[in-house]
């Protein structure tokens, strides 16, 4: 009787909270949102299925450039949620993950520290065939940017214009800090990994955002 509840045309439940309907971006957050992401990042169509729902994503082929570069699940980016990104390339799972982030936890932010909304988010892209930096230079890791699991976000500019920008506004106090410590703290809810200026010099002007990852949030 409950299965047949869910599944029919008209069931009173909402699909946020229906375990048998897939992942919604739009969806407000449930106890069953994250256990949708997971099933969503599982496999390449439902990672596309579920992103489309709340970005503008081309779909696009593999990226092999050597070895240790590329991208599986490739697609070009230039929207997520209500907010522009300038278009780059990302696997499907760093790009659901930041959909999921800029929805449930940037624009929010916005609302609370600075009554508007987010019109652009500002990132350093995402794939670049490289090793990991390290205070002391680079090592012999491949960076997660090697594979297009990682953004790196510079910034943002509200609805009327204005901009908030990390290298700008982090240590500046007021609004526009606090709503850039809740993106933060946002950004550790859907990345597996978020570090920030409180970690090292290296990320004084952006959040580094990881698909995989340790759970890691500075």
């Amino acid at each position: 009787m409950s299965y047949r509840l869910m599944t029919a045309p008209d069931t009173p439940l909402p699909s946020g909270w229906n375990p048998v309907m897939p992942l919604s971006v739009a969806d407000p957050v449930t106890p069953l949102t994250r256990w949708k992401l997971q099933r969503a990042l599982s496999e390449p169509q439902t990672c596309l299925d579920a992103l489309q729902t709340g970005a503008t994503a081309q779909p696009l082929p593999d990226r092999v450039d050597n070895p240790q570069c590329g991208i599986a699940n490739q697609v070009r980016l230039s929207m997520v949620g209500a907010a522009q990104v300038a278009p780059f390339e990302t696997r499907c799972q760093t790009a659901l993950r930041m959909a999921m982030w800029v929805t449930h936890g940037v624009i929010p932010a916005a609302n609370t520290h600075l009554s508007l909304d987010v019109a652009e988010v500002r990132h350093y892209s995402s794939y670049s065939c490289r090793q990991i930096r390290t205070l002391g230079g680079s090592n012999n890791r491949m960076s997660t940017h090697a594979t297009a699991d990682a953004i790196d976000i510079s910034g943002f500019v509200l609805a009327d214009g204005t901009e908030v920008s990390l290298s700008k506004h982090w240590t500046a106090g007021g609004p526009k800090a606090a709503f850039l410590r809740q993106v933060r703290d946002t950004a550790c809810d859907w990345f597996r990994l978020t570090l920030g200026p409180d970690f090292n010099r290296l990320h004084a002007d952006h959040f580094h955002l990881q698909n995989t990852g340790s759970g890691l949030c500075r």
